[in-house]
């Protein structure tokens, strides 16, 4: 399946939004016509934080290939694990893990309404 061209925009051409999460949250994001991602890194560690795909445009590969963008991005800075989180009583929290697990994420820790996962990042 084709993907749609990922956008790594300047700042500068982000959306309100793009520039409201760097500004104000202190993540990165990735923004494309039809979605985005917001991560941010701790040490040597990458922690996605959103990925965002517009309703029409699931299931099309476009999840996989913003994480596969995070994922280069975290590893030409040295990051070793990429983590995901999931709040299971949010709407659409099945499919996140579903999309998760098929990305290649494992359990990594459970606590109450928060279940984190956690990709080792290899060559």
């Amino acid at each position: 399946m084709e993907s749609n061209v990922i956008e790594l925009k300047p700042e500068s051409n982000l959306s309100l939004y793009g520039q409201y999460v760097i500004e104000r949250e202190g993540m990165e994001i990735i923004e494309s016509p039809i979605g985005f991602a917001t991560y941010y890194f701790v040490e040597k560690e990458c922690y996605i934080k959103d990925i965002f795909v517009l309703k029409d445009h699931r299931k099309t590969g476009e999840a996989t290939h913003l994480a596969d963008e995070i994922t280069k991005i975290a590893k030409s800075k040295g990051c070793t694990k990429l983590y995901g989180t999931i709040c299971p009583t949010a709407k659409g929290s099945t499919e996140s893990m579903k999309v998760l697990l098929a990305y290649g994420f494992k359990l990594d820790s459970s606590v109450s309404n928060f279940i984190a996962l956690v990709k080792e990042l290899g060559d």
